[in-house]
C-alpha cells in the first residue's frame, strides 16, 4: 500500500519565549515492512541544532528557538510504500542489545496488576501466548480518550481499565517483559478506515519471539500491524520513542495543536 503522510505541529506562545528546545523523531526508516519513497521535515520559527541516530537508530533532530518567539511549526510529510508481513518485522538489528529490551522503565514496571494479568495468559507457544496477551490487554483496558495522560504508568492504566493506545502498549510491554520477553514500544501512524483526519499520531507493541524476530500486537485495535501501519520510531517505552518533546524557558503557555492525515 502507498501511503501519503502529512503531520503538522505548531506550538503558539502566550508571550515571547527565551528559550526553548525541541526533539523530534518525526523521520521514518526502510525497513522489511516499508520503503520511503520520498520525506521531508521543515521547521518554521526555530534551527536545527545537530542530527543524529539515537541508540536505538531513530532519525532524530533538535531544534532551538529564542530572542522571543512566540511561533514553532514543523511539517512531516511523504510517500511510504507499505508490505503485509502479518506483524512480522525481522530480526534484531542496531546497537541496543537485545537483553536492554527485558528491562523495566518507570512507565511499564510490573505492580501487582501487571503480574496478575501476565499469569492469565497460561501456556502454548510464544506467539499463542502473545496473542492472549494483547486479547487480555484490550479486554481490561477500555479505550477511553482524556483518561489518562503521559505520565500514566501501565499499572495505573491497568488498574483504572481506561486508557489510549500509549497506555495498550505500555501494559503489554510490562506483562511481555514479566513473562520473560524482550518488547519494544513503537510510535508511527495508522491509515484509518473511515477517515484521512487524525488528532494523534499511533503507538503499538513488538516482542521478540525465537525464530521469527520482532513481531508488533497493536492491542488497541486487537490485530498485528498490517499494511495500513507506518513505524516512524522505537523505544522501551514511551518516552525513548515520543514523535515530539521538547522544554522551554520562561512563563511563557503553551498550546500546540496537531494535524495528521494519512491516506492512500
Amino acid at each position: 500500500m502507498r501511503l501519503k503522510i502529512t503531520h503538522r505541529t505548531e506550538y503558539s506562545y502566550d508571550a515571547p519565549v527565551s528559550y526553548a528546545l525541541q526533539r523530534f523523531r518525526l523521520s521514518p526508516r526502510s525497513d522489511r515492512t516499508q520503503t520511503i519513497h520520498s520525506w521531508s521535515l521543515t521547521v518554521e520559527g526555530a534551527r536545527e541544532e545537530v542530527r543524529f541516530d539515537d541508540q536505538y537508530g531513530n532519525d532524530t533532530r533538535l531544534v532551538s528557538a529564542e530572542n522571543g518567539q512566540e511561533t514553532i511549526k514543523v511539517t512531516a510529510s511523504g510517500e511510504v510504500e507499505t508490505l503485509e508481513t502479518n506483524g512480522v518485522t525481522g530480526p534484531h538489528r542496531g546497537f541496543a542489545p537485545l537483553w536492554l529490551f527485558q528491562n523495566e522503565t518507570a512507565l511499564t514496571a510490573a505492580g501487582p496488576e501487571i503480574v496478575d494479568l501476565a499469569e492469565r495468559v497460561g501456556e502454548g507457544n510464544e506467539l499463542d501466548r502473545l496473542h492472549r496477551l494483547m486479547g487480555l490487554v484490550r479486554e481490561k483496558v477500555a479505550y477511553e480518550t482524556g483518561s489518562t495522560d503521559s505520565a500514566t504508568t501501565a499499572e495505573q492504566a491497568l488498574a483504572q481499565g481506561r486508557g489510549v493506545c500509549q497506555d495498550h502498549t505500555h501494559v503489554f510491554l510490562a506483562a511481555a517483559r514479566h513473562l520473560g520477553f524482550p518488547a519494544r514500544y513503537v510510535s508511527g501512524y495508522l491509515k484509518l478506515d473511515e477517515a484521512d483526519e487524525q488528532a494523534a499520531s499511533h503507538a503499538w507493541a513488538e516482542a521478540h519471539v525465537d525464530m521469527l524476530g520482532w513481531v508488533a500486537f497493536d492491542c488497541s485495535n486487537g490485530i498485528s500491524p498490517d499494511e495500513r501501519y507506518v513505524r516512524l520510531a522505537i523505544g522501551r517505552d514511551y518516552r525513548e520513542a515520543m514523535p515530539v518533546s521538547g522544554i522551554r524557558h520562561g512563563a511563557a503557555q503553551e498550546r500546540l495543536a496537531v494535524h495528521i492525515t494519512v491516506e492512500q
